[in-house]
């Protein structure tokens, strides 16, 4: 015979305990992947559209990028197109390196090596968007 045992509906961690801000920041981090990742489908679908169904690839050179960051709408897409794709790399390489990196410590460098490099793409790109 099977023993079943009731669950509380009350957490059994304190509010302070760390297992449970790691649960709900992981519960987040699940929710943001489904959302990033249905928003970055139409997204990229308007982006290819944009660049390789309107306009011929051909034509694609910086006057075409210029007279189409002339309108800031433009820069927020592509912006969004930028930080949703990154982010959304980011939060699956992270838990990529969560299951199959097992020593703390080398899990600590590459996720801030990852980090790192996330950051200084996220820089360029937005500095690139903003300046150009």
């Amino acid at each position: 015979m099977a023993v079943t045992v009731p669950r509380s509906s009350s957490p059994s961690a304190p509010p302070g305990d760390a297992r449970r801000t790691r649960n709900n920041f992981e519960t987040w981090q699940w929710y943001f992947m489904r959302v990033s990742g249905l928003i970055l489908v139409f997204l990229a679908l308007g982006h290819f559209t944009m660049t390789h169904v309107v306009n011929d690839v051909a034509d694609t050179n910086l006057e075409f990028v210029q007279d189409r960051w002339a309108n800031p709408l433009w820069r927020v897409y592509d912006w969004s197109l930028l930080a949703l794709a990154l982010f959304h790399g980011l939060n699956g390489m992270r838990v990529v390196v969560d299951d199959y990196v097992r020593s703390a410590a080398k899990r600590t460098w590459v996720k801030s090596g990852i980090y790192a490099l996330s950051i200084g793409l996220f820089a360029y790109g937005t500095l690139t968007i903003v300046t150009f």
